[in-house]
């Protein structure tokens, strides 16, 4: 009976969080819903209408969303393919004993708590300026002309950023798993006479692949989403050349006003997200009973 009565006070205590969360994310759902079957300008209050299907039929035939739906997808692999890679190789370095490891490891963390905007600021204005950027006087004392990264490739301009910013994170990640590796293996296989890349492939890796399909699944959740770094470096041009989904609904609803057209766009793009969590949690799952 007490144990009863006591899970019965805890559902109680914990009901008004629950309830709140639920509205928090209901509602807002329920809203985009209702407006994504309207036609509803904010430049015309007053005019709206049903219109069913027809929102979600012009956003997917419009050749922004091919276009911002390839470059969401070249932006998270993009971002996913440095960040693992490199947060391999860095965990790797910073496992090594060395002079000043400690000062290394929170330079190498730091910029993960840099905000967004205030990162993509810095890099356009101080690396890849094409006047005054540090970049530009790289290029310019190599005798080369300097190069417009953000109108000349805007999308690679913006994988690195977002790189540069989740990096740290992976690298955290992947340098715990390393530090929890049994070391008796990795002398047993020296002195059986392994080289260092078979112990990598061998033994490191195979122990590194949960944590590595925790950072691909914890970044492709933030990444389906990133916006800042877009509005502040390139509004997603030139023309849609740096446009992601994120990006293209913010443009359909608050700069052309068009809040049906908009709230479609998030439910299709709430739809692909649910897609991509599902797949990568199944995939996490098959990983983990391995």
């Amino acid at each position: 009976m007490a144990t009863k009565a006591s899970r019965a006070a805890a559902r109680v205590m914990i009901s008004p969080a629950v309830l709140l969360l639920l509205g928090w994310m209901i509602v807002p759902l329920a809203l985009t819903l209702y407006f994504s079957f309207l036609r509803y300008n904010l430049l015309m209050p007053g005019m709206e209408e049903f219109t069913g299907w027809d929102n979600y039929s012009y956003f997917l035939s419009d050749p922004a969303f091919t276009a911002a739906l390839t470059n969401t997808l070249l932006l998270v692999g993009g971002v996913l393919l440095i960040t693992t890679v490199g947060g391999v190789l860095l965990g790797l370095l910073l496992d090594q004993p060395f002079w000043g490891q400690g000062i290394v490891r929170i330079l190498v963390i730091a910029p993960f708590f840099v905000m967004p905007t205030v990162s993509a600021l810095v890099w356009k204005n101080m690396f890849m300026n094409p006047v005054n950027g540090l970049f530009a006087h790289a290029f310019k004392a190599l005798g080369l002309a300097p190069y417009d990264f953000l109108s000349q490739a805007p999308l690679l301009s913006i994988i690195g950023i977002v790189s540069w910013q989740w990096l740290p994170f992976a690298t955290l990640i992947l340098l715990t798993a390393l530090q929890s590796l049994d070391q008796d293996q990795l002398e047993a296989a020296e002195m059986d006479g392994a080289s260092a890349l078979s112990r990598f492939w061998y033994i490191m890796l195979p122990h590194l692949a949960r944590s590595i399909t925790v950072v691909i699944l914890i970044q492709t959740i933030f990444l389906l989403s990133v916006f800042a770094e877009i509005l502040v470096t390139t509004n997603g041009g030139p023309g849609t050349a740096s446009t992601n989904l994120t990006y293209l609904i913010y443009m359909q609803s608050l700069l052309q006003f068009d809040v049906g057209m908009g709230s479609a766009g998030g439910v299709v793009a709430i739809i692909l997200a649910n897609i991509v969590a599902i797949f990568l949690m199944r995939m996490i799952g098959k990983n983990l009973e391995a």
